[in-house]
């Protein structure tokens, strides 16, 4: 006897002539066909979109900077001139620098009698502070207006990712116009490394950061007052990771797969039940007429 592998078939075909058509059924299986055909476009739409995973740890994750942190500041003072604007940068390993120039720029304001400062520059991680003065100036004025709007405040490489809403310039748009013009003020950072890893596996290193401020009236040794707006900084040990991902093609498959196979199943109980009792009822009533 010829062996016939069809013995191992497992989807047994029903003739045509042994089915029954019913509207019930067809209806169910409109219903089933549309919910599948919703549920299909939910995943597809979810596969093909990518979701932003973070999560905390403890390191340095951009080793490869020298220990050097880059900053960003954009400050406008309306009232005080660009020949007394400078800045000033201090650390826990030494550095003290008056009057950094390098990568910096001053406009001139409100016809010469403001000043706009933009830089950049790099500080060690070590926990310091740089601040904007008129240390610098070669004559001290006497009343000093430290007023002022920080446009821009950020360290590290900018992150434009529409999915990561994070406090990368926490200062910026912060106004300082309507507070005492002889007053200093201190901004306290609390600096965060932030990494952003893509699809591809490319890393960017940025930072977040918290900020407190206070404002008060500082004197020198000489009972005079020299207003300054300081940033005081200090660096996290927690890194925030931010990585992109998108879901495995295989995931995608086992949940379509589950999806029409769920529906149909459910849908032929539902049918079933509905037939049967159908039937139950035609049975009562010819039971009843005769």
């Amino acid at each position: 006897m010829p062996f016939d592998v069809r013995r191992f078939d497992i989807y047994r075909k029903v003739p045509k002539d042994l089915t029954q058509p019913t509207y019930t059924g067809a209806f169910i299986s409109i219903l089933c066909c549309v919910f599948i055909l919703f549920l299909f476009l939910s995943e597809l739409t979810g596969f093909i979109a990518t979701e932003i995973v973070n999560e905390l740890y403890v390191d340095d994750p951009d080793k490869d900077s020298g220990g050097k942190i880059d900053v960003s500041l954009n400050i406008s003072l309306p009232h005080l001139h660009c020949d007394l604007v400078g800045l000033d940068i201090q650390d826990e390993m030494g550095r003290h620098e008056v009057g950094h120039i390098d990568n910096s720029m001053k406009i001139p304001l409100n016809q010469g009698g403001g000043c706009r400062f933009e830089g950049e520059f790099t500080i060690n991680k070590v926990p310091g502070n740089f601040h904007v003065s008129t240390h610098s100036a070669t004559a001290q004025p006497q009343n000093p207006d430290m007023t002022h709007t920080i446009h821009k405040l950020a360290f590290g490489e900018k992150l434009q990712v529409q999915k990561v809403q994070g406090a990368f310039n926490a200062l910026g748009g912060a106004d300082r116009l309507s507070s005492n013009p002889l007053a200093s003020h201190d901004y306290i950072l609390k600096i965060v490394p932030t990494v952003y890893e893509d699809l591809s596996g490319r890393q960017r290193f940025s930072y977040q950061y918290t900020v407190a401020n206070k404002e008060y009236v500082a004197y020198s040794h000489t009972g005079r007052i020299i207003p300054a707006i300081w940033f005081r900084y200090d660096l996290s040990p927690i890194t925030v990771k931010y990585t992109e991902r998108r879901q495995p093609f295989y995931r995608f498959i086992t949940t379509i797969c589950a999806i029409v196979g769920g529906t149909f199943t459910v849908a032929g109980i539902i049918d079933s039940c509905i037939f049967t009792a159908s039937e139950a009822w035609k049975k009562i009533q010819i039971g009843k007429m005769s």
